[in-house]
């Protein structure tokens, strides 16, 4: 159809300035509705975090499950806006879509089913049947508002309703807002119950916003002078409406967009394109969580490192969807490839600053390019809700593929390096350049010494930084030495992919779960270590395998709690395994209840050709796979004492130090001490600790213990322990001071995290 649909020049149409919609008003009423949305959309994730927390035990696979859970809610949410839109128009899409909304007041305010055990059966699956009943339609509806919003305010008549795309933007600067807001304000603030009732309350105020906008869109159609029904995309075929069957000058300026519209609607969209937007939506959401696994796995696990991330991909989503300008696309793949040398240096040093730095501003590149090639591929307003359908189709696939498939198909972060080689990959065309003899110089001599420094031996650290000057020498004289930059993204992707996939390391046992990466570390002495990430979670010596060392040597603040066999027969029941080195202080009438939540731990643990510690030990040992906490308060009887060890990683699991978790431990040891472990890089744990002291009314005490040279050499590391004494029995030791006085109270209501932060 070949019709021409531009008005004549002397027909003015005065909708845009007659009409109830037109003006900043109806702008701002848009935006502000839909900022609200996202914001709900953004608060509501980390409160049912939290709200679970103490029922699902271990943090890591929490987040990992609700993170999972609502994408596929978000792209539920999504596929039924796009429904509604299309196959219920009109006013009844507004009535529908409002009874929706008001659908989650039924469960809200927002509470945790009673009696439900996450940590029983299947944890993932659980956590995704309890977080299904509490937030899984007050989520789905608000799933809902986005591309909804956008699709009403195309029918309003606005001048700029041609292109809505810009509330997306809004949307983000209010996830962005909530994602900051709440571990800065509303966490360190308000507690749970309270956090609940906000919550409600901020939605009825999203319900009344969207009512308002009914309204704006009600009165819109109302003074429309097409009906949905006259100028619908299958009157407009071909052979309904022959050429020349509307003459322009029967048409106003109005009436001409959205007779272009409705023909653009009836335009096919090809599969090759929605699989862009499925492939542009799914990267990113990859890198997302493949960034933020390995910065806190290999790098540092910093407290609310994963929020920033989660900014700076929200971030790009607001520059993309905002009308940015079309140079952005070319600085940001240029960026990527550049910032590629960085990224290859990152995996060869071990400066902490930099690799963040680096990896936070590639990710943001890269990113950025993604979602400014999904922008600019965006398709009419017609399109609008099935575009985001397939966007949001794409953010589960790339969360679910990094989520749950990852864990089970590598045995340590691979897939964030593999998402790196496929967003560099991205930016590839053909070009002649590739067969410039430099990059085919640069490619062999890079993948050479890349092999030679990961599987070579007797390569000081300071031959590795000069490689790494090297490849980074090399990158930057290809790069300048060639008009087009695709062969060097090439060379890059190779060479990262040669560095990460060729490494080997001295780990005799690799293997990852649902909760983490491990590797078994063995020296040139046969000293062997555990580690979890970077962090060390088990040693054992090769000439000495009975004896205790790391944070349990017998000159740390633990070997004068247990004081391996010169105490009377002990019942002692620890919170995290390790390598079981605890069990060296047990004799043949001793019992050692370890409790662990990740049976690959255990697995590790039991392992003779591992460590030796449980297969060889006197005492009786019993291994509870399951949260500590949960666990815990199920084993009948009393304790001499209780070890609580979550507090070794960088990570911190908040339900096992509150008020309630403590004086469960303490139910346990009426007539004996319970003993934490709270060496941590990045909090203070004391007042925590002794503000619950306080509030139980026992005595506490702490012990920072440095080991000299010599217990350095003998495998000791440096440990910090708090001691609670319920009976009085322990009194004042060698080593041990009282806690001092604090006001800092942690209940599973209320954490400030932040409080806490060195």
């Amino acid at each position: 159809m070949t019709t021409n649909l531009e008005p004549s020049a002397q027909l003015q149409d005065q909708s845009d300035v007659d009409t109830p919609s037109a003006g900043l008003g109806v702008v701002a009423l848009f935006t502000l509705t839909s900022f609200v949305a996202s914001t709900l959309i953004f608060s509501v994730q980390p409160l049912v975090g939290r709200l679970l927390l103490p029922l699902a035990g271990g943090s890591a696979g929490l987040w990992s499950t609700a993170m999972v859970f609502f994408q596929g809610v978000l792209l539920a949410g999504y596929l039924l806006a796009h429904l509604l839109s299309t196959r219920i128009g009109g006013r009844r899409h507004l009535a529908v879509q409002l009874g929706l909304l008001t659908l989650p007041l039924l469960v809200l305010p927002l509470s945790v089913p009673e009696g439900w055990d996450l940590t029983s059966g299947n944890p993932a699956f659980m956590a995704l049947v309890v977080l299904a009943l509490m937030v899984g339609l007050p989520f789905l509806a608000l799933s809902t508002a986005s591309p909804t919003l956008q699709k009403w305010f195309s029918q309003t008549g606005h001048r700029d309703s041609d292109d809505p795309y810009f509330l997306y933007a809004a949307g983000n600067v209010g996830s962005i807002v909530a994602l900051l807001g709440y571990p800065l304000v509303i966490e360190p603030f308000i507690g749970l119950d309270t956090q609940t009732r906000l919550f409600a309350a901020l939605y009825l105020s999203l319900i009344a916003l969207f009512v308002l906008c009914a309204v704006v869109v009600r009165n819109a159609l109302s003074t429309n002078a097409l009906s949905t029904n006259a100028l619908s995309p299958n009157a407009l075929s071909t052979n309904a409406l022959p050429k020349n069957a509307l003459p322009t000058n029967a048409l106003s300026r109005k009436e001409a967009d959205e007779l272009e519209e409705l023909l653009t609607a009836a335009a096919p969209i090809s599969w090759a394109q929605r699989g862009r937007w499925v492939g542009l939506a799914a990267l990113p959401s990859a890198l997302l969580l493949g960034v933020t696994r390995y910065l806190a796995t290999d790098v540092a696990s910093f407290p609310l490192l994963w929020v920033v991330p989660l900014v700076l991909y929200l971030l790009t989503f607001v520059i993309a969807f905002g009308r940015p300008s079309p140079k952005l696309i070319g600085g940001s793949s240029s960026a990527m490839r550049i910032l590629g040398i960085g990224i290859v240096l990152t995996f060869v040093g071990q400066l902490l600053i930099t690799q963040l730095a680096i990896h936070l501003t590639w990710f943001f590149a890269a990113t950025l390019y993604c979602h400014l090639r999904l922008a600019e591929d965006r398709p009419p307003v017609a399109r609008l809700t099935e575009f985001y359908s397939w966007v949001s189709t794409g953010g589960v696939v790339g969360g679910a593929t990094v989520a749950l498939l990852a864990p089970i198909v590598f045995d340590r972060v691979w897939e964030y390096p593999l998402a790196i080689v496929a967003v560099i990959a991205l930016s590839i065309g053909t070009s002649k350049s590739w067969g410039h003899p430099i990059v085919w110089v640069m490619i062999v001599g890079l993948i050479a010494t890349g092999y030679w420094l990961q599987t070579g031996t007797g390569v000081s650290e300071t031959g590795t930084q000069l490689a790494a000057l090297v490849y980074g020498g090399a990158g930057i004289i290809a790069f300048a030495k060639l008009e087009r930059s695709q062969a060097f993204a090439g060379a890059i992707a190779i060479l990262l992919a040669t560095i990460v996939f060729g490494q080997s390391g001295q780990a005799i046992f690799r293997d990852r779960s649902f909760f983490g990466t491990y590797a078994v570390q063995e020296d040139g002495n046969g000293d062997r270590a555990l580690f979890m990430g970077t962090t060390i979670h088990g040693h054992q010596l090769a000439d000495r395998p009975n004896q205790p060392t790391s944070y349990y040597h017998q000159a740390g603040p633990l070997g004068g709690v247990l004081n391996a066999g010169s105490l009377a027969p002990q019942d002692v029941a620890v919170i995290g395994l390790g390598a079981g080195e605890l069990v060296s202080y047990g004799s043949a009438d001793d019992r050692y209840a370890f409790i662990e939540i990740d049976p690959t731990v255990v697995e590790i643990a039991e392992d003779p050709e591992l460590f030796t510690y449980l297969s060889t030990a006197e005492a009786q040992v019993e291994t509870i796979v399951g949260d500590g906490r949960i666990e815990l308060a199920k084993l009948p009887g009393t304790f001499d004492v209780v070890v609580v060890d979550a507090f070794s990683s960088n990570s911190i699991p908040l339900h096992l130090m509150t008020v309630e978790a403590v004086a469960g431990y303490l139910e346990k040891t009426p007539d004996g001490v319970v003993a934490m472990h709270i060496s941590n890089r990045h909090f203070d744990l004391e007042p925590v600790l002794a503000g619950i002291a306080g509030e139980l009314g026992v005595r506490g005490y702490i012990n920072e213990y440095f080991p000299s040279t010599e217990q350095l050499d003998d495998g000791a590391l440096s440990s910090v322990w708090v001691l609670l004494d319920p009976s009085d029995s322990f009194g004042a030791r060698p080593g041990w001071e009282p806690l001092g006085q604090s006001d800092v109270l942690w209940t599973d209501d209320y954490a400030n995290l932040l409080g806490v932060l060195k």
